[in-house]
């Protein structure tokens, strides 16, 4: 049976943490598979103190909605101690934050993506840990898409953005308590960081394998069907396009009024694309991109996850969209995105901008997957004595 790094600790707590003035960077998944909450059991814990609360974006209980919507720091309604956002006014912890703590822990889901903002939540609180002199517990919880390939470009450092601060695959098959290692080895060697790592876990587990409980560790993440096909189809943020926001299937549905949904569906099933299969599914979103209009839609159902390409089957995806859909046709959407004014957002999911020029100068997809393809051998090759669970 797999067991967290937060069960881990509390079988055998560690000594580090009894006296301790004790923060916590967490939010709704951090809980055992019984369900308790990391801040309750601490809360309760009497060999040490719990000072202080953290949270990513979404909140601590995954309250807000969507990207850039912060939230501001508060009183813990019920304990009576700092709750500190650290998506909003502040995204690095500042001094104040730390002056009451001894050691900062932390328990997070990452959902496998590089993209995805709570790693490099924790990349800043490294760095300011670092700089206060404050060690670092990080829990480790498994990587709920790690049976899926390395897939997608490795972000470039000119990219560098708050969706993407190391060079990874933006499907990169890491735990949470790998890619700190890995930011710890690239930028803060000076951390005092300790990883509590998973018992029994291996990274060709499905989710559903792990017996642990699926809590979405952001409002739009329901489901393990939405984090698998989650790091491709996350790339329509920054398109003219619904990646199915306002609707129960956010990320497995995409489409926008100008789609021709038969034509589109034609061309996606030509490709004999593997994995997955193409089914229309228009849909009217109840909030976000074209709010109370109809889309044309298109819906993806995973068929065979160890042949899936998530990042792949994006970019066919976007190929198909420019092939069928003249008059009107996919765009690029400008910055501002995520904190990021400058860099086309688009460039900074994908981790450059060579996968939007290939798009752009209609150039043959698998030669953009073939590139893919030799910086993914690069970096597992790089991580290979970093990689701390078994296939």
């Amino acid at each position: 049976m797999v067991q967290t790094g937060l069960e881990a600790i509390l079988n055998h707590f560690p000594s580090e943490l009894k006296g301790k003035r004790v923060g916590i960077l967490c939010h709704a998944p951090s809980v055992t598979r019984k369900f308790d909450h990391i801040t309750d059991l601490f809360f309760q814990r009497t060999d040490c103190t719990l000072s202080a609360i953290f949270g990513p974006q979404h909140g601590i209980h995954g309250q807000t909605q969507d990207n850039m919507i912060e939230w501001q720091s508060l009183k813990h309604p019920v304990y009576d101690i700092p709750l500190y956002s650290l998506y909003g006014e502040h995204r690095k912890p500042s001094p104040e934050m730390l002056r009451d703590i001894d050691v900062l822990l932390i328990d997070l889901q990452d959902v496998g993506a590089r993209l995805y903002t709570y790693i490099w939540t924790v990349k800043l609180c490294l760095e300011a840990c670092a700089e206060a002199g404050i060690p670092v517990l990080l829990l480790d919880r498994p990587n709920p898409i790690g049976r899926l390939p390395l897939d997608g470009p490795v972000l470039k450092k000119e990219f560098f953005t708050f969706v993407g601060g190391a060079s990874i695959p933006l499907c990169h098959r890491m735990t949470i308590g790998e890619m700190a290692l890995w930011l710890k080895e690239k930028y803060y060697p000076e951390c005092d960081l300790t990883i509590v790592w998973m018992k029994e876990w291996k990274r060709s587990l499905l989710f559903a394998e792990t017996a642990l409980p699926w809590i979405l560790p952001s409002p739009n993440m329901p489901a393990i069907s939405s984090a698998v096909v989650y790091p491709g189809t996350v790339l329509i943020e920054a398109l003219n396009l619904s990646e199915g926001r306002g609707t129960t299937l956010p990320f497995e549905l995409f489409g926008a009024p100008f789609i021709n949904a038969e034509k589109l569906k034609r061309n996606l099933d030509a490709r004999h694309i593997k994995g997955c299969a193409f089914r229309i599914h228009n849909f009217i979103p109840t909030f976000h991109k074209f709010c109370g209009e109809l889309c044309n839609g298109v819906q993806i159902h995973i068929t065979d996850i160890n042949l899936y390409r998530p990042v792949g089957t994006a970019l066919d995806i976007f190929d198909a969209i420019i092939e069928t859909s003249a008059p009107a046709s996919l765009t690029f959407n400008p910055p501002p995105y995520e904190y990021e004014k400058i860099l086309m957002p688009f460039d900074i999911l994908a981790g450059d901008s060579e996968m939007r020029r290939s798009l752009e100068n209609r150039a043959d997809v698998g030669i953009e997957k073939e590139r893919w393809a030799d910086e993914a051998e690069l970096f597992r090759n790089e991580f290979r004595h970093l990689a701390v669970y078994p296939e």
